[in-house]
């Protein structure tokens, strides 16, 4: 089972954009970045796709997943008692990516890829309220190649052979460097978890704008990984 998720509507929150970008009421950059932003919203056109795919068998440290294998001691863990899961993509599409690109100023290029940021997220929630509409999984977690040492970077080929067709029908590329194009795009794997997990509780990496949960040292022991060195000393906050 593979589904694309076109169109999904896109309504640009100005004042959102302006909280993001820090640019205050009677600032002299609002006219210039309200004319950016009506640009943005008459094109975007963001993108999500998924797959159902089947656990098909474990190892100590892999999964095997329809017929591919995803090599993650943590996936491998909270995949334990998983035998369906949700390989997936979102993307704030080829669009915005086209317009971002002609923008050559640095203050006009950090508010397009703010507005391909919130695009993207508005597709990742269209995808995770779509499937817990559908398929009412109940408690999920996900996890994305790159996001952990444990789970490299070069797994997103492992990954868009899982998606086959699917990244080309919403137009998202892998390089030889096994980063996306568009560049704000996410790429993972969704599965049933009765906690909540977030890969930001196993990386100390200190002041990260994304970070959804607190480290949190004592999970290695549980996924049997060994502890980051002084990652006392680089715990960051919640984001």
């Amino acid at each position: 089972m593979k589904e694309s998720l076109l169109p999904i509507p896109f309504t640009l929150d100005f004042e959102a954009l302006c909280r993001r970008v820090r640019i205050k009421p009677g600032s002299v950059h609002r006219d210039e970045l309200k004319q950016l932003a009506e640009q943005a919203a008459t094109i975007a056109r963001p993108k999500a796709a998924y797959c159902i795919a089947s656990v098909d068998a474990r190892g100590e440290d892999y999964v095997i997943v329809n017929g591919v294998r995803l090599t993650s001691r943590v996936l491998r863990a909270n995949l334990d008692q998983a035998h369906r899961v949700f390989p997936y993509l979102a993307t704030c599409g080829v669009e915005l990516q086209t317009w971002s690109d002609t923008h050559s100023g640095p203050l006009h290029r950090f508010w397009a890829d703010t507005i391909k940021e919130m695009a993207l997220f508005t597709a990742y929630q269209t995808l995770i309220e779509h499937l817990n509409q559908v398929y009412r999984p109940g408690k999920t977690s996900a996890m994305s190649p790159g996001s952990l040492a444990d789970w490299q970077l070069t797994q997103q080929a492992a990954l868009f052979q899982i998606l086959e067709d699917l990244p080309e029908q919403i137009g998202v590329r892998l390089t030889d460097s096994m980063l996306m194009i568009p560049t704000k795009s996410i790429s993972g794997v969704r599965f049933a978890l009765d906690w909540d997990f977030e890969s930001c509780q196993l990386c100390p990496r200190q002041g990260c704008p994304g970070r959804r949960a607190d480290y949190d040292e004592t999970l290695y022991l549980k996924y049997n990984l060994e502890p980051v060195p002084d990652s006392r000393s680089s715990r960051g906050g919640v984001a």
